[in-house]
């Protein structure tokens, strides 16, 4: 028998093999995500079985650019509220799909203990600190956030030398772990996650320091269609999620 009648036949035989391919979806998350998208991803399987999830990981200004030029990423979770929103009037996402799943805490790490971090001031001016890690400003909201705090506290010209600066906040934590950086700016969750849990020591930078990093979420043009892709943004607001997101350091919105 030709193959096309054989895939003609499974079809009338079958007539939920579609359904089944919509079950996969892909998600464009952002760096400080990294270490949280299994423990996510793993209970949005067991609440759906049939759920099939493939994770981007990079920083938001690339995963941005990437579905603004088209990519087949049908969920974008952003370290930012701002790149979603951009989605959304470039008519490249879903406006009803939009909101705050967590709100993210940027953190000052170190690998060397001896280093005092009581504040920002007193650990920069530290002569050993010859390299200061943090995110591209330009395109990572963890990296943009570091600036600022260094903005409002008149330190960004004097460090601005010492910048070493990474593609993610993934990148940026790398270059600390590793020593290319005595210090380095990072997310409270990358912190939380046993790997790094007994490297070091760190300090939680002071909120109004920095404009809130409130994540959003956000449907695709390309995952609109796709069903699996509302039901992930669905589980995102469950208690199991969010019992997720907060052990590894987020806020919640009100709103949840």
């Amino acid at each position: 028998m030709p193959l096309r009648y054989v895939l003609i036949f499974l079809l009338i035989l079958c007539p939920w093999a579609p359904l089944l391919r919509a079950e996969k979806l892909t998600v464009a998350a952002a760096a400080n995500l990294t270490y949280v998208m299994d423990a996510i991803n793993a209970a949005f399987k067991k609440a759906e079985p049939a759920g099939e999830v493939t994770t981007v990981i990079g920083s938001s200004g690339n995963l941005f650019a990437q579905i603004q030029n088209g990519a087949p990423i049908d969920v974008f979770l952003s370290a930012d509220i701002d790149y979603p929103k951009k989605l959304v009037d470039a008519g490249n996402a879903d406006a009803s799909s939009l909101f705050t799943f967590v709100t993210g805490r940027l953190v000052l790490w170190t690998a060397d203990c001896t280093m005092k971090l009581a504040d920002l001031a007193t650990a920069l001016a530290d002569p050993r600190v010859k390299h200061i890690a943090i995110a591209n400003p330009a395109t990572a909201p963890y990296g943009h956030a570091a600036k600022e705090a260094l903005l409002n506290l008149d330190l960004w010209t004097a460090n601005e030398g010492k910048l070493v600066i990474g593609e993610s906040i993934t990148q940026t934590a790398q270059f600390v772990e590793t020593g290319n950086a005595e210090v380095g700016f990072v997310a409270l969750s990358l912190m939380l996650f046993p790997k790094h849990k007994t490297k070091g020591c760190y300090c939680v930078v002071p909120r109004e320091l920095y404009q809130p990093l409130d994540q959003g979420a956000v449907i695709t043009r390309y995952g609109a269609a796709n069903t699996a892709a509302r039901r992930y943004l669905e589980f995102l607001k469950t208690r199991a999620a969010r019992d997720i997101f907060e052990r590894f350091g987020y806020g919640i919105p009100p709103s949840f």
